[in-house]
């Protein structure tokens, strides 16, 4: 028996092979009477576009990566990376595309990655947990891949990006425990090299000197977004400053280590030191007691990356070489108030 092709479906509908593949592809320049016959002659035929054939002819893959530049174990403790990857798959499901984690927390692993962006593998980059000094951004710029990043690297972006006002949510932080009659609030920083753990401290310092009490750089300790590093970053706050009576986490999962240090040293929460979080993920609702945390709309960050993603691969050039208005898109974040606090 043949092989059903669209000559095959052209000849069983009576019109021209143009036609047919203009209907098989969704073109909307064809009559609703025409649309209707040939739909019918292919499902008549049980014909399959090859849509192999059809992306090599268009020069595309059909296929984007998620690049996550931290380790596999990062990504797998962090309910950020998860909910990041939950609204970019639900976001593409409406299309043919596929998706491919990759994760480039090594030299070896970045070369590797290198030059399999280098073959044109994918038709763009979805990159995830960006810090300042990563070479991937410029990469892909000189490659022309299209890519959009979570959050920019510096104010002075140039690649698309899709971040939460995390100026906004460390402020919120701070003027919410300063309600609450707390004077002596550290922080627990995120990573510094990344720009949105940067903003945090901003509005960390800003709440605090609008409210008459200029930052102590004394009760700022850096953090790495790992509850190790919240637990270290909380001992060395009490060390320094026993006094203090509120802490600010730049995330739950830091929070959830600075937790267990309080509690080392005879600490209750919130009796004696209030807390707020960051990310309200299910560790926020599920701490003892629960975590009140600034919600940024993560699910919503991966939809919209994609979606901006999509129109940068449609017009197949990067939004730096058609000298377009930077496409930076910042969400809202909102706190959760709960008894932590």
């Amino acid at each position: 028996m043949p092989r059903p092709t669209p000559a095959r479906a052209a000849t069983s509908s009576r019109v021209g092979r143009g036609t047919v593949s203009r209907v098989i592809n969704g073109s909307p320049r064809v009559s609703d009477a025409t649309r209707a016959a040939v739909e019918a002659a292919v499902a008549e035929l049980g014909y399959v576009p090859n849509t192999a054939a059809r992306a090599l002819a268009a020069n595309r893959t059909d296929a984007i990566a998620l690049v996550v530049p931290e380790p596999e174990t990062r990504f797998f403790a962090e309910p950020y990376f998860s909910d990041m990857l939950r609204g970019v798959g639900a976001e593409l499901s409406d299309t043919e595309m596929q998706l491919l984690l990759i994760f480039a927390g090594s030299d070896r692993e970045r070369r590797r990655l290198a030059q399999y962006l280098a073959a044109h593998r994918v038709d763009g980059v979805l990159l995830v947990s960006v810090h300042a000094d990563d070479p991937l951004p410029d990469l892909l710029s000189q490659l022309e891949i299209p890519a959009v990043i979570s959050g920019p690297r510096s104010a002075a972006e140039t690649l698309p990006s899709v971040d939460s006002d995390n100026y906004g949510g460390g402020r919120s932080a701070v003027e919410h425990l300063l309600s609450r009659g707390r004077t002596r609030i550290a922080h627990i920083t995120g990573r510094l090299d990344v720009y949105g753990a940067q903003r945090r401290v901003d509005g960390y310092r800003d709440a605090l000197l609008d409210a008459g009490y200029p930052a102590d750089e004394g009760l700022i300790a850096p953090g790495d977004f790992t509850e190790e590093g919240g637990h270290r970053a909380m001992r060395e706050l009490l060390a320094r400053t026993p006094s203090l009576d509120a802490v600010f986490a730049g995330s739950d999962v830091m929070a959830a280590g600075a937790r267990r240090a309080l509690r080392e040293a005879g600490r209750r929460l919130p009796e004696d030191v209030a807390m707020v979080g960051y990310d309200d993920s299910a560790i926020a609702r599920h701490m003892d007691p629960p975590l009140t945390s600034v919600r940024q709309p993560i699910e919503e960050m991966g939809r919209r990356m994609l979606d901006l993603l999509l129109t940068e691969i449609a017009d197949r050039r990067p939004a730096v070489s058609r000298g377009l208005e930077r496409r930076q898109v910042v969400l809202a974040t909102e706190l959760v108030e709960r008894s932590s606090s």
